[in-house]
């Protein structure tokens, strides 16, 4: 096999193109591979039907992979076809990428490597701008989020993540059964829900396909949920509703450590679960809990535990008789920044009854809202809408990015 062939058989390139020659930079560290295609060839046009004679060509440039530690480049002589009609339309060969001066292959690489790596540290290894790393997801992004098919969702997680300093959020919507982003907006208000509610009406969906939406307590979504997505019941978290009673026991145990020392250092023994705790902090654990008819924070680890284990529960009568009864013993007790959760689970009780059935979780977003700020820490911040739209959707939008590059992950 010749040096062309085994070339011609490593790119993909078959008839009618073909290698026409090489050229070796060894003080620039770069390989130039030149492709022509055979004089007299005729090219198919996607518009247009049938094969079309060329009027005349552009010799074009496309970055591929790296030949060992060198760049390479595709030098490319591109036909222009003389269309039916009479006009002339330059057709580019099927290697060549989605975003111009790249290969198919080598898009492929800088999106592999930017679902693992910020933007900066992709473009200072392929040796390209961050600018072109950038452009080259954003582009791929913004084609397989403009094909999704999402006539199937029947269940959304929703959250907010914040993206600037200033309280600036964007809003997120999974469908919670495939576990991937499917909208990403600015904003965290109900007029967000409506543009997610456009955004299913222009993916093969409709609002009222929606059975099940998990949100926080944010009244913005509580009322975004109700005007946008009108079949949907709503579930509010189970670990949400946990996660406000420790921070409400937490706030005791901060109250009476001021006149009682002996609670410093207690504060992780109280806020983990139980069985994550080693043999000393279970031990000084129990000692509080020991003394809960008089010190106010074991009561309040007490009603925090009942609180959880009530939400394990899976018969709604059930949960619904307890959790009535848990609050009515917690406003009756002198607990009062527990009152608080008793008032917030009073107020969203048919949301909160409702994980019993449906099981919906936001831990997901949790999740994904972690790694997006790792991201954005690694990359020392993300100052544009559009650059977390795409680096939310890399991460966790199981994009379907081979019905645009075959070569893509």
């Amino acid at each position: 096999m010749s040096e062309k062939q085994l070339l011609e058989a490593a790119l993909g390139v078959a008839a009618p193109w073909y290698v026409r020659g090489t050229e070796f930079d060894a003080a620039s560290r770069r390989l130039t591979i030149g492709i022509d295609f055979v004089a007299g060839s005729r090219f198919a046009h996607p518009d247009v039907p049938g094969e079309h004679p060329v009027h005349d060509t552009q010799t074009k440039r496309y970055r591929h992979l790296n030949f060992f530690q060198h760049d390479c480049y595709l030098e490319v002589r591109v036909p222009r076809l003389k269309l039916p009609d009479g006009r002339v339309a330059l057709v580019e060969p099927d290697w060549a990428g989605k975003l111009s001066g790249f290969t198919l292959l080598f898009e492929a690489l800088v999106l592999t490597l930017s679902r693992q790596m910020p933007f900066a540290a992709v473009a200072r290894l392929v040796g390209e701008s961050w600018h072109r790393v950038h452009a080259i997801c954003s582009r791929y992004v913004d084609l397989a989020a403009e094909a999704l098919d999402l006539s199937a969702v029947k269940a959304l997680a929703i959250d907010e993540t914040s993206c600037q300093r200033g309280h600036q959020y964007l809003t997120l919507a999974a469908d919670a059964d495939r576990r991937s982003v499917v909208f990403v907006a600015p904003g965290r208000g109900s007029d967000t829900l409506g543009i997610l509610a456009d955004h299913l009406r222009a993916h093969q969906a409709v609002p009222e396909q929606v059975e099940s939406v998990s949100i926080d307590m944010s009244p913005a979504y509580i009322r975004g949920v109700t005007e946008h997505l009108p079949a949907a019941r709503i579930t509010f978290d189970k670990f949400h509703v946990i996660a406000q009673a420790s921070a409400a026991l937490d706030r005791v145990r901060r109250q009476e450590q001021r006149t009682d020392p002996a609670l410093k250092g207690l504060r992780w023994s109280l806020l983990k679960d139980r069985d994550r705790l080693n043999a000393a902090q279970r031990g000084d654990l129990d000692a509080l809990i020991a003394k809960a008819t008089t010190k106010r924070t074991a009561r309040a680890w007490l009603y925090r535990e009942h609180l959880r284990e009530i939400l394990e529960r899976k018969q709604i009568n059930i949960v619904s008789s307890l959790l009535r009864q848990w609050c009515s013993n917690v406003m009756r007790s002198k607990v009062e920044p527990m009152k608080d959760v008793a008032r917030m689970i009073r107020r969203h009780f048919d949301g909160i009854v409702a994980w019993t059935q449906t099981r919906r979780t936001n831990g997901f977003l949790e999740a994904l809202n972690g790694l997006f700020q790792a991201a954005k820490r690694k990359a020392r911040g993300y100052g544009r809408f559009e650059t977390m739209r795409t680096v939310l959707f890399l991460i966790a939008g199981k994009l379907d990015f081979r019905r645009i590059n075959p070569h893509a992950a």
